[in-house]
């Protein structure tokens, strides 16, 4: 009996110790270059930080959007920059499925004894991605401080689940999106405007857009609950767009759907893949 526990625990282990290593070995081969990877972190880093000017310079003209203050928008800012930075780091390469259908590669990683998932999100392993999520994260901080919130021992408690499931629901938008490309291969674009665009519209209270777009990104694609209704949940306030106020207390659950959706999407992908030929 011992021995199966220990043989089920390594096989459930094993994806996530191949991952670490396979992330590790391309660190360590950009290491290599260390100039030319802090120059590249430090650039991106000034990318996060020009998109938050923005939002800067969008509440300073406008004072309030929707009753929420300059911090409080840049609390929705700093959550969606930080779920969906991680969430390129963890799992951003699968948008590269396409091109590794047209090469031939994806028939090179399914002979592995490596899940090729995780051959996929850890090919050409970049940590200069980490500087899109510290200025992110260091933004969430400074906005948690300025916000008016009632840190209560659930509100504590619940904040970093909050922030776990929220770059859960990105993952699997990432991944859901790219399994587009096993029955288009030329859908990247497509799926790029889900992740990057779904990031662009999630930087900003939600309320501003139209209702049908608000219901969308609720009940069809629902990237509410990255930024949206965990900053409602903080803030104890009421939605201002007439949605259930119980629906802030749904993240969680939504991130297991859509980690469920979106390992359903791969495996189907995977069973509709007939290879590229010779």
């Amino acid at each position: 009996m011992a021995d199966v526990l220990s043989r089920t625990r390594e096989s459930v282990l094993w994806p996530f110790r191949a991952y670490l290593l396979l992330a590790w070995t391309w660190c360590r081969a950009l290491a290599q270059y260390p100039v030319s990877l802090v120059l590249m972190t430090l650039a991106t880093s000034l990318g996060v930080f020009a998109e938050m000017g923005a939002v800067l310079v969008v509440f300073g003209h406008a004072g309030r959007l929707e009753g929420f203050s300059t911090a409080e928008g840049l609390l929705v800012a700093g959550l969606a920059a930080t779920s969906f930075a991680c969430a390129d780091m963890i799992l951003g390469m699968v948008e590269n499925l396409g091109e590794h259908i047209r090469t031939g590669t994806l028939d090179v990683m399914l002979v592995r004894p490596v899940p090729p998932l995780v051959q996929m999100a850890t090919d050409r392993f970049a940590p200069r991605r980490l500087g899109r999520i510290v200025p992110g994260a260091v933004v969430v901080v400074i906005a948690l401080v300025e916000c008016d919130i009632d840190w209560t021992p659930g509100r504590a408690l619940m904040l970093p689940v909050l922030l776990v499931s929220g770059i859960a629901i990105c993952c699997s938008v990432w991944v859901i999106g790219a399994c587009l490309q096993f029955f288009v291969a030329d859908a990247r674009q497509a799926a790029n405007a889900i992740t990057y665009g779904g990031q662009a519209l999630t930087e900003y209270p939600l309320a501003i857009y139209g209702r049908e777009v608000v219901r969308a990104v609720t009940f069809v694609l629902p990237l509410a609950f990255v930024t949206w209704q965990p900053v409602l949940y903080l803030l104890d306030r009421p939605d201002p767009t007439g949605l259930p106020d119980a629906l802030r207390f749904a993240t969680p659950l939504v991130a297991v759907a859509m980690c469920l959706v979106a390992a359903a999407c791969w495996r189907s992908g995977l069973r509709h893949y007939r290879s590229t030929g010779s």
